[in-house]
């Protein structure tokens, strides 16, 4: 009987050990610079998306105003599914500022087709739904990325 709840035992630390060590995060460290523009802080959300383009997990929003979340009209449409953000949330930034954040990804999803893209939104402006889209490969989170819109660059780097 002994021998069985030994055996049992081993088996469920095995399986958790498992669980645990297929989920490894690494941190990465965010600096945002924003282009010089006129107008209201923007409002960025930084998103995990899979080859197919579709929302996966939303890792940091800039912009505590959950009644301004709706201006980031696709990224909205995923956040309705699922309102609770897990994500850190931060303030918006304004034009030619800088941000400095810091979140996680699962290292199991590099180099397997995803990518950070990171949408943006000012108040009576442009929306810019793929701001910035960075591919999700060692050489891509080692590189600055220009924006096409409110951003100006991305630059992550492993904590």
């Amino acid at each position: 009987m002994k021998s069985v709840s030994k055996i049992c035992l081993m088996a469920l630390f095995a399986c958790l050990f498992s669980l645990q060590t297929s989920a490894q995060t690494s941190k990465y460290k965010c600096l945002l610079q924003m282009s010089n523009y006129m107008g209201e802080g923007a409002y960025i959300v930084v998103s995990l998306v899979n080859a197919k383009g579709d929302y996966e997990k939303t890792l940091y929003v800039m912009g505590d105003d959950k009644q301004w979340y709706n201006s980031l009209k696709e990224w909205y449409k995923f956040y309705n599914k699922k309102p609770a953000v897990s994500a850190k949330t931060g303030a918006s930034v304004t034009g030619g500022d800088r941000s400095v954040t810091v979140f996680e990804i699962e290292d199991a999803k590099i180099d397997k087709g995803y990518k950070l893209r990171f949408e943006t939104a000012v108040e009576d402006q442009k929306y810019h739904v793929n701001d910035v889209e960075i591919p999700l490969t060692t050489d891509g989170v080692a590189t600055k990325t220009e924006g096409k819109g409110y951003i100006r660059y991305v630059k992550l780097n492993k904590v």
